[in-house]
């Protein structure tokens, strides 16, 4: 072995192990220079090999017995080819047998001191590891297979997947790293379905083994493995012999890790309960791969191990229906698609919904899928026809394994967000709904977000999928339903009152509502200004339009009718009209229930103005002149007033400018009287409109001017922006353009600041008319097309004359001699 070569022939002499020593040091220095360095330094070598330091500077100087695995893995850090480390491992077992038999050395062996750093004593843990290391030496370890079966009809999950298989790029990148993947997701989301086909799929990457351990973290007939008994079976898939195994957990686990280093090996740890119980579990410095799967999210093993969090989400429509598929064959899928997808929508994209559902439908080939739907259509809990014969395959009892591992405020909290009405909510409404404060439902809502019974989906806003929310309340309707009744109260009240504060800064179209106090425990939300409302109206959308429902539907008629009223300045702004519209059916039905007139008026009068909005103009005014009948039977005189000037709209609307001027006219004189300013100034615009219809344009243009000084003084942008388009108006007919352009610009700008879609469409269709009549075509289109873009979208019957006065445009620029201009 002149030469520092690393292959000793069988008819090479054994040699000591000093001349051994000797040469693995020259293969150190052999080794460097092949990187560029001087020498390979212990500390080099100890990244390499996971030994520490100290053991291997003592291995090196021949001061302890090297072990078998510690020579294999430091043969490898070397650069020794595999047959190269098999002849190396000869040499050495003959030269560690003669040292040992009768006669032989018993003392160490000597040899040149390892270069770097005088030998220092070996720690306890240090000979913890070497001597744990040396009772493995010896025959190569076996190669445990203990994957569980994949499940044959594994389907979709393409994108974690895809981030799975990014591990193996990392394992590649740094092979002395372990590289640790949480799996997590909700109960019943597959987790460890996928886990264990991605597992089968790479196992072939991992030749020195693939372990696996369900953990039991979350099964209620059995309790959690705890981490010793699962480093002992670990031990038990390598061979080790008892008697060779320490006694202590902490000196098992090194063992494990000692065994592990240098190896590739995967290792699932399935169904983990916290992070406690995975850790002793985990390699230390080597190229294996741990998958750990759990409903809990283990943010510690994130933080601090340094796992990397894969979440598994709920399937979409797609993947759901291929799921089905893959169980019951792509033809009796197709054959009903109608059933399917009810099918999927009731299982809520949770794959063991589907599944439980798919196994009955193979039971029963026979069955038509839409007999199937229909069961869980009309099943008087919507949980009861996902049960199983396991508890396993039962989708209530594997929810109910989460919920049991909560603390009670937690639980409590869970159980009450079956009460909410809305897709999501958010934190304060939350804590309302608890009666609590912002900062003591925090650590409830952590506690429901790390055992994904609730997701947060946003910052600040939380929510479940149906069937998690129909578990929950299940488990709420089993409670005393005062429990109930006061937290349903406690929801609507923070709905009411925050909706009430938020629409001030839009200024309603109506006189004050009185509210009666919050219930105790409700803190309503401060919303400042017009930017923030707007932003909370659109959060809470969709939790408005739900809990309007809920209240009629739960005998909390008064809160029907007074949050859909909140709720008409946002819908018009955002030309929410189908919404408008629907909650206040909802409040004119509850008013009619509680016999409160002023309550009806303000249903009929807001159902008037969303039909207004539709270009449904009969039963805008059916629904105004009701209105305005109880209004004047209350003497309400404010709100007639406001009644006047919807009635005003409408008769414009209808082409009859002598009424609608009557009815702004009436509206005037009754705000004045009720000395409401900001009203008097909308009616000064509205009247001068109509001036600007009947001919009379330099009134019109008074009348505007006046009502701008008025609202320029109030503050009302709202008012001033619908003036500046009133004015653009009455300048365009007396043919001045420009003026006219400019002031629609205006009002098209200020609309758009206010977040008023359908005003600055409006404004934006005037100014495309303006800009026509001053010859600018091109300019006309541009600004038609912006404004019918919003109009299309809104469904304002408006877009058909736009869309016509763009279409002729159009036209002429194809044909240049077109039959006649567009009208507006």
């Amino acid at each position: 072995m002149t030469n520092g070569s690393a292959d000793p022939s069988a008819d090479d002499p054994p040699g000591t192990e000093s001349e051994l020593l000797a040469e693995l040091n020259r293969l150190r220095i052999r080794a460097a220079r092949s990187r560029g360095k001087a020498r390979l330094s212990l500390q080099d070598l100890a990244a390499a090999t996971g030994v520490p330091r100290s053991s291997l500077a003592n291995y090196l100087n021949g001061r302890s017995a090297m072990p078998m695995d510690v020579l294999d893995r430091l043969l490898l850090a070397l650069g020794v080819t595999p047959t190269e480390a098999g002849a190396w491992a000869t040499r050495w077992e003959r030269a560690a047998g003669e040292r040992h038999a009768p006669g032989g050395s018993q003392g160490a062996a000597t040899s040149p001191a390892a270069p770097d750093h005088p030998a220092a004593g070996p720690t306890a843990e240090d000979r913890s590891r070497a001597q744990s290391a040396a009772d493995q030496s010896g025959p190569a370890l076996p190669v445990p297979a203990q994957l569980p079966p994949t499940l044959g009809a594994f389907s979709g999950r393409q994108d974690v997947l895809a981030q799975l298989d990014r591990l193996l790029v990392d394992a590649d990148a740094d092979p002395a790293a372990p590289v640790i993947a949480v799996v997590t997701g909700t109960a019943g989301v597959g987790k460890t379905t996928l886990a264990t086909y991605w597992a089968q799929r790479v196992r072939d990457r991992f030749p020195d083994g693939q372990l696996h351990v369900d953990l039991r973290g979350f099964d209620p007939r059995k309790p959690p493995v705890p981490p010793a008994e699962a480093v002992r079976g670990f031990l038990d898939a390598f061979e080790v012999p008892r008697h060779r195994v320490p006694t202590g957990p902490d000196a098992q686990a090194a063992l494990l890790r000692s065994l592990l280093t240098g190896r590739r090996v995967l290792m699932v740890l399935d169904n983990a309960r916290d992070a406690d119980q995975v850790r002793p579990l985990l390699p230390g410095a080597s190229g294996c791969l741990v998958l750990v799967t759990s409903r809990g999210q283990l943010p510690g093993l994130v933080a601090v191990e340094g796992a990397r969090p894969v979440p598994v989400e709920l399937l979409g429509p797609a993947e759901s229906r291929a799921l089905l598929a893959a169980r019951l064959g792509s033809g009796r899928v197709d054959a009903e698609p109608g059933a399917v997808d009810e099918i999927v929508g009731r299982c809520a994209g949770l794959p063991l919904a589907l599944a439980v559902v798919a196994a009955r439908a193979a039971a029963h080939p026979r069955f038509p899928l839409a007999t199937i739907a229909a069961e869980l259509r009309e099943a008087p809990r919507r949980l009861d026809p996902l049960a199983g014969t396991d508890p396993g395959i039962d989708v209530r009892a594997v929810l109910s394994w989460s919920y049991a591992l909560l603390g009670e405020p937690a639980a409590r909290l869970f159980r009450l967000l079956g009460l909410s009405p809305g897709p999501d909510a958010g934190t304060a409404a939350v804590a309302s709904l608890a009666g609590t404060s912002v900062a003591e439902v925090r650590p409830p809502l952590a506690e429901l977000v790390g055992a994904h019974l609730v997701t947060e989906h946003r910052p600040g806003r939380f929510t479940c999928h149906d069937l998690l929310r129909a578990y929950a309340r299940e488990l709420a309707d089993a409670g005393p339903a005062t429990d109930r009744a006061a937290a349903t109260r406690r929801m609507l009240d923070h709905y009411l009152h925050t909706a009430h504060a938020a629409e001030r800064p839009l200024q309603p179209p109506r006189g004050p509502i009185p509210l009666a106090d919050p219930a105790p425990g409700v803190a309503p939300e401060r919303v400042d200004g017009r930017a923030a409302a707007l932003a909370w109206f659109a959060a809470e959308h969709r939790c408005l339009v739900a809990a309007v429902e809920h209240a009629a539907g739960t005998g909390h008629d008064t809160h029907a009718w007074q949050l859909a009223a909140a709720c008409v300045s946002f819908f018009d702004l955002r030309g929410h009209w189908p919404d408008w519209t629907s909650t206040q059916q909802i409040a004119l039905r509850a008013a009619r229930r509680l016999g409160d007139r002023s309550a009806e008026a303000h249903a009929h009068r807001f159902l008037g103005g969303a039909a207004t909005r539709l270009g449904r103009l009969l039963d805008a005014r059916a629904h105004q002149s009701r209105a305005l009948v109880l209004f004047e039977a209350l003497d309400d005189q404010l709100n007639q007033a406001f009644t006047h000037r919807s009635l005003g709209w409408i008769a414009e609307r209808s082409g009859d400018h002598r009424t609608a001027l009557g009815h702004d006219l009436r509206a005037l004189e009754l705000f004045r009287r009720a000395g409401h300013r900001g009203g008097e100034a909308a009616a000064l615009n509205s009247v001068g409109w109509c001036h600007a219809q009947l001919g009379d344009h330099r009134r019109a243009i008074a009348d505007c001017e006046q009502a701008l000084a008025l609202l320029d003084e109030l503050g009302d942008l709202d008012g001033v922006a619908m003036t500046l388009d009133s004015l653009g108006y009455v300048h365009r007919l007396l043919g001045e353009h420009a003026r006219a352009a400019e002031l629609y610009r205006r009002a098209q700008g200020l609309f758009a600041a206010l977040g008023d879609r359908h005003g600055k469409a409006e404004a934006g269709a005037n100014l495309g008319d303006t800009l026509y009549e001053a010859g600018d075509h091109e300019g006309a289109a541009a600004a038609w097309r912006q404004a019918l873009a919003i109009l299309d979208d809104l469904g304002d019957p408006k877009a058909d004359r736009v869309r016509a006065s763009l279409d002729a445009v159009i036209c002429a620029e194809l044909d240049p001699d077109p039959p006649g201009a567009p009208r507006r």
